[in-house]
């Protein structure tokens, strides 16, 4: 009688003890996520399925965006994301990063000191200084990412890092950089922000650049180096003069 007794209790003791163990391993496994919900604004999708403000957002989920439409994910003191609208991210982030991957569209990211933040597009990647607080935004500019390959940053405050194999190019608050080509083939260009004229410097090399000069001045440049006598007009209301006069 006494021997069930104590096995009883010993019994007892043990699943108390496991069941201890359990609600504290489950409670450092909750401490140790990063709560994230998602804010939206028009339409919205995670991962195929139309997502209303308020849902709790999980980490490896693809956002896609509607037309006049974005998305906030707020990941509380270590960052968020937002995605603007026509875009397509796929976001991850743990207790310490925060990365990702931009298919179309544009993005704004914050992150705090000690976070590490990178966004990855088709043809770069954006690192932020991960031992200071930043806010950057990333535009891959179009749609069809097969075709289009620029990859526009600006920083608005703190350091990023643009990034294309084994180049480097900082971007420091208030300014902005870009890499690619934003008019090839089929590819709609891309705007920079506040501004109604397509990018079009990417690309252009010395040769075209020494055309579109010759293009311009080529009347002027002829009559100086071949000492032609002659008057050459610009735009009517200016006279050249030749130097062999």
């Amino acid at each position: 009688m006494m021997l069930c007794k104590n096995l009883i209790l010993k019994s007892i003791t043990f699943l108390t003890a496991i069941a201890v163990w359990s609600a504290f391993s489950m409670t450092a496994l909750a401490a140790g996520d990063v709560l994230s919900e998602i804010t939206v604004t028009g339409q919205a999708t995670v991962n195929g399925q139309a997502v209303v403000s308020g849902s709790t957002f999980t980490s490896g989920s693809t956002v896609v965006t509607g037309a006049n439409s974005s998305a906030i994910v707020n990941m509380g003191k270590n960052g968020r994301v937002e995605i603007l609208s026509d875009s397509t991210l796929t976001l991850n982030f743990t207790d310490n990063s925060i990365t990702g991957i931009l298919m179309s569209g544009k993005v704004r990211m914050s992150n705090a000191a000690g976070i590490a933040a990178t966004v990855t597009t088709k043809n770069s990647t954006v690192i932020a200084d991960a031992s200071q607080a930043n806010t950057f935004g990333v535009d891959v500019g179009c749609a069809d990412e097969d075709r289009c390959t620029q990859t526009y940053v600006e920083t608005t405050t703190g350091l990023v890092t643009l990034r294309n194999g084994t180049t480097d190019k900082q971007v420091a608050a208030g300014t902005d950089a870009t890499y690619g080509n934003p008019s090839q083939t089929g590819c709609k260009p891309c705007l920079r922000p506040g501004s109604a004229v397509p990018v079009a410097t990417a690309g252009l090399g010395l040769g075209a650049l020494a055309a579109l000069l010759l293009a311009a001045g080529g009347a002027v440049a002829a009559a100086v180096l071949l000492g032609d006598d002659t008057q050459t007009e610009i735009g009517g209301g200016t006279t050249v003069v030749s130097p062999s006069r």
